[in-house]
């Protein structure tokens, strides 16, 4: 049994090598047909890509040939074209050179006969003087006289027979001139002041604020008095508790300082915490909110009068006006007066009477400095219209409304005119308030000009002037050398009477933060 199995295992392992063997061969047999196939395909597709490459040439060369022969023939007609064109333009080119040389042919010509009148107009005009001379020798033997003698005795008689005619003419004239002028003038003025109806300037030197209690009136003055000292001290004015009943009176030459002080006073009475730090957080806002008004205040003065492009720092000096008093008379108040006055009398005698308007709004703008810098109202506003290039116009009225320049043009006189009438008018200025203002402001400047002091306020209707110093700068004793300093200075250059307390304030601030 077992050599059965192991028989029927070789025979099947030999029939399998020999199928193996057979399968083999016919599988080479298949890829020898397969690559002897593959070859003749091959030189079949070779045989056509040549076929077809030779047909490619062909056809190029038959191509090439055509679009050669017809360029050639597109460059045959374009040089033809041109060879014809530029026959033309020769044969053009010789008719105008044969033109022009006819054109100079001509013109030599007529050089010559120029050149031959021109010497027989020399001849004649050499004849004709000949002949004159001869005439003059003639007449100066006849008359004995020469021609300039002649000439002369000529001019007089015209002259004489003229003379009495022109005198008589000239006095004619003159005499209507003189009685039209004064009746045109008066007619100006009386338009333009009839025109421009400004209200009265009524400035006091106190503001009043009235109070619900009187218990108000001790959160004002403080613990001790210290309220009201600080107030005094930031504002620049005196305040005045007890004369008045449910009153606060603030008294203060310079209405900006009264103005600010007035209503720093009345936003603490209606916030109610009236304490030294909060007064000077008020304060500080009032101010700023005052600067903005003025700026707005001047554009809309600006605007008002039709003037255009006007610099903001003179635009702020203008809203600055409403602050500053002249005589009595609101700076502001006068200047809007004589711009519209003096724009109204311009446009009457043919002037520009928008620039009228502009040197009347400017004239005084040097008054809104004058607490501040030193020198005259009129040196302060030309330098300032100078330095942001204003018309020579605006500048000449400044000086010429004072007298210290002749104006040049007809707008320059109507703002000298227009300053005059609003200043005359009744009720426009008060010549002893004015010089009352003058002497504090001149009180005042002495003490600023010393050495450490940082600001000072005139007083109790001048009596009294506020010294406060720099504590670093100035110690206890030099603060009393320097209130004995200020206050012979002040006897020497001022004019006033009684006598003018000058109080010296030192005060040391410590400040530091917790972060």
């Amino acid at each position: 049994m077992d050599m059965l199995l192991i028989e029927g295992f070789v025979v099947a392992i030999f029939a399998s090598a020999i199928t193996f063997f057979v399968v083999k061969k016919i599988n080479k047999a298949k890829i020898d047909i397969y690559i002897e196939q593959a070859k003749a395909k091959a030189y079949v597709i070779e045989h056509e890509a040549e076929v077809i490459l030779k047909e490619a040439e062909a056809k190029a060369k038959r191509d090439y040939e055509r679009e050669f022969k017809s360029a050639k023939r597109e460059y045959d007609e374009m040089f033809c074209k041109i060879e014809r064109k530029e026959k033309e333009l020769n044969e053009h080119l010789e008719s105008e050179l044969q033109a022009i040389k006819k054109e100079k042919e001509e013109i030599v010509e007529n050089n010559k006969k120029i050149a031959s009148l021109k010497e027989g107009l020399q001849k004649q005009s050499k004849t004709y003087e000949e002949n004159i001379l001869k005439t003059l020798k003639i007449l100066e033997n006849a008359s004995g006289l020469t021609v300039e003698e002649a000439r002369e005795l000529m001019l007089e008689k015209v002259e004489e027979d003229s003379r009495a005619k022109i005198a008589s003419l000239f006095r004619k004239k003159y005499k209507i001139a003189e009685d039209n002028s004064k009746k045109e003038i008066n007619n100006m003025l009386s338009h333009a002041v009839t025109r421009y109806a400004g209200e009265f300037a009524a400035e006091r030197l106190i503001n009043n604020i009235p109070i619900n209690d009187e218990e108000t009136k001790g959160k004002i003055i403080g613990k001790e008095g210290r309220n009201i000292k600080a107030l005094e001290m930031l504002l620049g004015v005196d305040i005045i508790i007890d004369d008045t009943p449910n009153t606060i009176t603030i008294s203060s030459f310079n209405l900006y300082r009264r103005a600010i002080a007035t209503k720093t006073i009345e936003d603490l009475l209606e916030d109610g915490r009236i304490q030294p730090a909060r007064i000077e957080e008020i304060y500080n806002k009032v101010k700023t909110e005052f600067d903005k008004n003025m700026l707005k205040e001047g554009e809309d003065v600006v605007m008002e009068l039709g003037i255009k492009s006007m610099h903001p720092e003179l635009t702020i000096l203008v809203g600055r006006l409403r602050y500053r008093a002249s005589y009595g008379q609101n700076a502001l108040k006068h200047t809007l007066e004589v711009a519209h006055l003096a724009g109204l009398l311009a446009a009457q005698m043919g002037g520009d009477a928008i620039l009228a308007r502009r040197a009347g709004l400017l004239h005084d703008i040097g008054k809104a400095l004058t607490h501040d810098l030193p020198g005259s109202h009129v040196d302060l506003g030309a330098e300032m219209c100078r330095r942001y290039d204003e018309p020579a116009t605006v500048i000449n009225s400044i000086y010429a409304h004072h007298g210290h320049e002749e104006p040049i043009n007809v707008e320059s006189a109507a703002v000298c005119a227009a300053d005059a009438l609003s200043a005359a008018r009744p009720g426009a200025r008060r010549e002893v308030l004015e010089s009352f203002l003058k002497r504090v402001e001149e009180v005042e400047n002495i003490s600023t000009s010393k050495k450490g002091v940082i600001n000072a306020f005139a007083i109790n209707a001048g009596r009294e002037v506020r010294v406060i110093v720099k504590a670093e700068l100035v110690n206890d004793d030099e603060a009393i050398l320097l209130a004995s300093e200020i206050a012979e200075e002040i006897e020497q250059k001022v004019q006033y009477p009684g006598e003018i307390k000058v109080n010296v304030i030192r005060e040391l601030r410590a400040e530091s933060y917790a972060r």
